[in-house]
């Protein structure tokens, strides 16, 4: 059993590193006092090309790097060491459009992933969330054309995207539900309000009103009734993206918190010489072993071609444990620091906050507990405590 990283990951993940270090970290106390100038963003957006990172997660036939599943986490966990969610900035298609026409492929996913134009997401509403089959915005078809009319909350990224991709039930029937491409600036699509967040973010989360948005049937994404089968995929990609997202998170917080036991200096010796805080750091470093350990024996298992069903099972696992882990971690990292952890212009701090979310967006831990326990039931106890070789 090698669980090596081989040359060329270790070339891709030094890559993410730089990019992030570099260009992400200098600018993050800008970001978070919304003092990030256009001029500095779009500079880190050349970066972005030049460090081989946009479209990161999509084959080269995609328009993306063609980066292996393991590479693509080496590169989140790298890239998700940033506070204020700067890793948004690595811009990549939205996974759904692979499945597109011909035409979708070449308007959307190819310009996307080469930074020309973006996509966001738009399915939660004030009445669903972790139940997509309450899903009010409705989608007809009247003279040709689909007719889409509902409000959507939390569409993060909004601001920078050109397209929003819209769950909709067709008919207002919840088994129909379907994806549809809807141009920012279409006719009848408002923001409604830009809500402020407990973290500080690159871009911004509207909530949207789709107002007799008139689009063609060429704008329909996969068939009818296909929508959360897509959706769900798209779920299941980000939820081990976010779980790398936390373990670099967890990473940083710890190396910092480390430096910092080491140099302070109270009662005469550094404080990582009391008990307290070398319990502290050591439950810290077994954390992050363990995390790391899952998230890239999955990374392997994906290079190795999981079942995606598999796949599905253990994106929420990885996304569980992941997240509540890097909350315990974090603030584990702010406890040793003191009153210097509290400070804003720590990355502690930020990461503090940054990391709350991680337990809600995507699937809350509530939600991965649940689909957990079903394929427990499905398949049983041997998905998740089982080995394979």
């Amino acid at each position: 059993m090698d669980f090596k990283l081989s040359a060329a990951d270790l070339e891709v993940q030094a890559r993410a590193r730089a990019f992030s270090e570099q260009h992400l970290f200098p600018n993050e106390i800008a970001c978070d006092e919304r003092k990030l100038t256009k001029e500095k963003l779009a500079e880190i957006r050349q970066q972005v090309i030049a460090h081989k990172l946009n479209g990161y997660i999509h084959s080269k036939t995609d328009g993306g790097q063609g980066y292996t599943p393991m590479q693509q986490i080496l590169v989140a966990e790298e890239i998700g060491k940033a506070t204020c969610g700067m890793w948004t900035v690595v811009w990549k298609a939205s996974t759904p459009l692979r499945r597109g026409t011909q035409w979708q492929r070449d308007t959307f996913l190819l310009p996307f992933n080469a930074g020309k134009g973006r996509s966001c997401f738009a399915i939660t509403e004030e009445g669903a969330g972790s139940d997509p089959s309450l899903v009010k915005t409705s989608a007809v078809m009247r003279n040709g054309k689909w007719v889409i009319n509902g409000e959507k909350w939390f569409v993060t990224s909004a601001d920078a995207s050109t397209v929003v991709i819209v769950h909709a039930h067709v008919d207002g029937d919840a088994a129909k539900p379907t994806l549809f491409i809807v141009d920012m600036d279409q006719p009848g699509v408002k923001i409604k309000r830009i809500p402020q967040f407990m973290h500080s973010y690159l871009y911004e989360h509207y909530e949207m009103v789709f107002d007799n948005v008139e689009v063609e049937d060429n704008r329909r994404l996969g068939e009818v009734g296909q929508g959360f089968d897509l959706t769900k995929e798209w779920f299941t990609e980000t939820r081990v993206e976010i779980a790398a997202h936390c373990l670099g998170a967890a990473i940083r917080a710890t190396e910092i918190a480390n430096d910092y036991a080491a140099g302070r200096i109270q009662f005469g010796k550094p404080i990582r010489d009391f008990q307290a805080i070398e319990f502290m750091l050591a439950d810290m470093a077994v954390e992050i072993m363990a995390a790391k350990s899952f998230l890239y024996r999955v990374g392997a298992e994906l290079n190795e071609g999981m079942d995606p069903k598999l796949m599905h099972a253990k994106a929420s696992a990885l996304k569980l444990y992941n997240s509540e882990m890097a909350g315990r971690v974090v603030d584990k990292a702010l406890q040793i620091l003191g009153g210097r952890g509290y400070m804003r212009e720590n990355p502690v701090e930020r990461l503090y906050r940054d990391v709350r979310v991680d337990r809600i967006w995507e699937g809350t831990s509530e939600i991965q507990r649940v689909i957990i326990a079903g394929q427990i039931k499905k398949r049983g106890l041997g998905i998740y405590t089982g080995w394979t070789a």
